[in-house]
């Protein structure tokens, strides 16, 4: 699996209704569907990393919504986004439908909501997995992973989502293009 980068985040195709997995499996010519994906909501207490990410007090409430992501039935991904209860509440972001949710998907529903995603930080690093990680994403013996934090911030700079997310790392190559800064 590519993962196209920046690309992959373009106003362009979650406006149009493309979410960002898919958007990496029709670069790479795969197709997918929606039950590609799993969906887990649940109302939550802010650990410190999320506190910190959405400038929120550790255990303030958080809406976490956990998914897993497989292609042709083996996992290739986990990514756990955790949002502010009053900007997602009683939206299809925090349903329990199990694929994207909706047209677009998170980003789409905050545009919605008047929180539009304009810019992006996200850090990856390998580590070794977990017993649970290793089990879930059913990985050979010693494969590591990689883990991607990701915080989304709108054009003011207010953080309205921060995702946690560990990836087989065989399974995915990272490719990013930008503008190199003068």
């Amino acid at each position: 699996m590519k993962r196209l980068g920046t690309d992959r985040y373009a106003k362009s195709k979650w406006k149009s209704g493309l979410v960002a997995f898919a958007a990496d499996r029709e670069a790479t010519g795969r197709a997918w569907k929606p039950s590609d994906q799993t969906n887990e909501v649940r109302k939550v207490e802010a650990d410190a990393e999320v506190a910190e990410a959405l400038g929120l007090e550790p255990g303030d409430p958080v809406y976490e919504r956990a998914r897993l992501v497989k292609e042709t039935g083996v996992p290739t991904h986990t990514l756990t986004s955790n949002y502010r209860p009053e900007d997602v509440a009683g939206t299809i972001l925090v349903g329990p439908t199990p694929g994207p949710a909706g047209r677009g998907d998170g980003f789409a529903i905050l545009t919605e909501r008047g929180l539009e995603p304009d810019s992006i930080t996200e850090t990856v690093r390998a580590r070794m997995p977990t017993p649970d990680e290793t089990e879930l994403l059913q990985l050979p013996a010693g494969e590591p992973v990689m883990v991607l934090h990701r915080t989304t911030f709108t054009s003011s700079g207010r953080p309205v989502e921060f995702a946690r997310g560990v990836h087989a790392a065989s399974r995915f190559t990272w490719s990013y293009t930008f503008k190199i800064p003068d």
